[in-house]
């Protein structure tokens, strides 16, 4: 599928989105392995900077029993504490990217929301494929729930958030927190998820190309995860999130989807089997956007509304007059 024809994509984006899948990994044709693909992105000329913030710092904190040490990167708000504090997992198809990669957003979060944030450099695929980015995701969130007075978060609003497949991370983490008593999370934040991995919605078939993020691209991810165990681990809730027989009981959702994105459908799917499960969700939809939009609030007007809306959110959950579940901004279309 190509953009011939009727594009549904915001004209102002348009020139952005074919830059960027000009410059990005050709992933599983002429780029088939996660170290020719990270090489490629890594040649690249680096974006803008984030905003400035009150302090960052680098550093590690233990891993899963076993495996190595986790590094992270501590984000603080340059206010009084006590504030939130985030949990921050990025995205890369569970493959790419990294601390740096995300920094820009991240500081963008941290300025906009006031919260703490703590960006997780969890292991990569294939060199560590599934379970390892769920064991060490999980392992910092309660890592940080137990440290959390030191960089003066609120105790009672401790937030889970990704983006991609790091959203998945924090939709398996929300969901590991309730099944084993803890910690108790006041939000969790899901940026154009990864929530499904049996690829065979709607959206993946009418957003397959032309739109950056591409169903081929999310092919190759799931193949450097899953590896050869692909067929047999798809209905693991670890794996995909949407598939859990059981969402009562969750931690309210802020649930961010891009209509021109091969992951709208789950996105939008969890949103609906959350709300039947009886949990609060916040849903935020911009159906002439694409995937990985939030980043670019210099260049485009949804960019700069979903960054209001998730900051908001998160900003909320160190006030005591929470809001009611809603709809939020996209575009009508």
């Amino acid at each position: 599928m190509t953009h011939a024809g009727h594009d549904r994509l915001d004209p102002v984006a348009r020139p952005l989105v074919d830059r960027m899948s000009a410059c990005f990994p050709d992933l599983g044709r002429t780029v088939t392995s996660a170290v020719q693909a990270r090489r490629v992105l890594a040649a690249q000329p680096p974006g803008p900077g984030g905003p400035p913030v009150g302090s960052v710092e680098d550093r590690t904190i233990p891993g899963p029993a076993g495996a190595p040490d986790i590094p992270v990167r501590v984000y603080l708000p340059d206010r009084p504490a006590p504030y939130p504090t985030v949990v921050y997992f990025h995205g890369g198809g569970f493959a790419l990217c990294g601390l740096d990669s995300h920094d820009a957003t991240v500081r963008q979060l941290c300025a906009g929301s006031g919260a703490a944030f703590v960006s997780v450099d969890y292991r990569l695929a294939p060199e560590a494929p599934f379970p390892a980015a769920v064991d060490d995701a999980y392992t910092a969130l309660v890592w940080v729930a137990e440290h959390i007075k030191e960089v003066g978060g609120d105790p009672g609003a401790l937030v889970v958030a990704g983006d991609s497949a790091g959203g998945c991370l924090a939709a398996v983490c929300a969901q590991s927190a309730r099944a084993c008593g803890g910690p108790a999370l006041a939000l969790q934040v899901l940026l154009y998820p990864v929530l499904d991995a049996a690829q065979d919605t709607v959206s993946y078939r009418r957003n397959a190309g032309g739109y950056f993020h591409t169903a081929a691209h999310m092919r190759w991810y799931w193949e450097q995860y899953l590896g050869r165990e692909a067929r047999a681990l798809a209905r693991d809730p670890r794996v995909s999130p949407l598939r859990a027989a059981d969402l009562r009981g969750l931690p309210p959702a802020y649930v961010l989807t891009a209509g021109c994105d091969p992951l709208c459908d789950e996105g939008e799917a969890y949103v609906v089997a959350l709300r039947a499960a009886g949990v609060t969700v916040e849903r935020a939809h911009f159906p002439a956007m694409f995937h990985g939009f939030l980043g670019f609030t210099g260049l485009l007007a949804d960019s700069r509304a979903a960054m209001a809306g998730v900051t908001g959110a998160i900003a909320a959950t160190g006030a005591c007059d929470r809001k009611n579940s809603g709809d939020l901004g996209g575009r009508a279309g």
